[in-house]
């Protein structure tokens, strides 16, 4: 059996190298591929193995690809009612549908493997981009198969963006369009601490995210910054959603732990922060102050409106579209470095009725 790496470009691997390298028929490899026939999970995995190592793309996906038709971005998103970064897919959409592109939504359900699968279908299909939204996982071996897909999204003619996370480390082909995420925790954390807070409740998000790892980082740069020690204990991790802001709320009341604020990671965690502290008989921000991240819309309809951190979602999605067809068109983003490229856009705090100096202290 041939040991031979076959890659992009001329060597190009085939089906037959496939079927070789897997010890199986063209016919099976061609089932595995299509999924409309039933095959064995050992066979499945057996070819998708080599289908991985060999950088395997359908030629009639690459064909379209090179065909010209109209250009497909894919744009993968953790949740699709997620409030913060459906205005990111908006951004890229509006920006598509303005050069006569298609756009595709696919959800990745806070799967790492669903991700990374997406990533390699939407490659297979030949796509003009794929977009990626929201923080990347902090896993060695992601980031190591995220970089690869990259390289190989490329080497056919496509292109990988990350937006709202940090770029992939190495000589990567991909674009980034990220935010100034540590800063705006900082900011946030800052104006905690200047109206008097010592014991901040902090939910920063899911612990090996990098949008939480960035999140936690600012607010601890902050607490130094001020010269108060920040107690790891008032940290809970967990999803960006409204029940992990409740049930950490509700057990850190449970446990009498000590805070006068809460830091939530997103305004949707601040939005069930905000419930479970009124289920308690407990006002904001007359007992606990309460701040979020992201600056929705939600943030303004809360009661009362809660200070939030505000993320330029939309046009980040509109500088991710731009990064594309400058590249495709050979303009601006091609000239200025297009592969490998870093946007950062600012936050800011939006201060609102949510904050107001300690009815008690620690």
């Amino acid at each position: 059996m041939s040991e031979r790496k076959v890659s992009g470009g001329a060597g190009r691997a085939t089906i037959r190298d496939v079927a070789e390298r897997a010890g199986v028929s063209v016919a099976s490899v061609s089932r595995v591929l299509s999924g409309n026939y039933p095959v064995s999970d050992e066979l499945r995995r057996r070819v998708m193995k080599v289908v991985r190592d060999l950088d395997y793309v359908t030629n009639a996906h690459a064909r379209s690809l090179a065909g010209g038709g109209t250009p497909t971005v894919a744009i993968l998103i953790n949740n699709i009612t997620g409030a913060a970064f459906a205005h990111v897919a908006k951004g890229v959409e509006g920006a598509a549908s303005l050069r006569g592109w298609l756009s595709l939504v696919g959800t990745t359900g806070d799967d790492p493997e669903r991700e990374l699968a997406l990533v390699n279908l939407m490659r297979q299909q030949g796509v003009a981009a794929v977009v990626l939204l929201g923080g990347a996982y902090d896993f060695d071996e992601y980031q190591l198969r995220m970089a690869r897909f990259a390289r190989s999204l490329d080497a056919a003619g496509s292109h990988l963006v990350l937006v709202g996370r940090p770029p992939l480390e190495g000589d990567v082909a991909a674009t980034t369009v990220d935010y100034d995420n540590e800063g705006g925790a900082y900011a946030m954390a800052s104006h905690l601490l200047s109206a008097g807070h010592r014991r901040v409740l902090v939910l920063p998000g899911h612990a090996e995210l990098t949008t939480a790892q960035g999140r936690l980082r600012g607010a601890r740069r902050a607490f130094e910054a001020y010269g108060i020690p920040f107690d790891p204990g008032t940290v809970l991790h967990g999803p960006y959603d409204y029940g992990h802001g409740y049930d950490a709320v509700e057990e850190s009341l449970r446990r009498e732990l000590d805070f006068t604020a809460v830091l939530a990671g997103t305004d949707v965690v601040a939005a069930g922060a905000m419930q479970a502290l009124r289920g308690a008989g407990l006002r904001v921000p007359e007992d606990i102050s309460i701040v979020g991240y992201d600056d929705i819309p939600l943030a303004s309809q809360l009661t009362p409106q809660l200070t939030s951190v505000h993320v330029p979602y939309e046009e980040m999605g509109r500088a991710a579209l731009r990064a594309v067809a400058d590249r495709r068109e050979g303009g601006a983003g091609r000239r200025g470095g297009g592969d490998g490229a870093h946007l950062v856009l600012g936050t800011h705090v939006v201060v609102r009725n949510s904050v107001q100096p300690p009815a008690r202290r620690s």
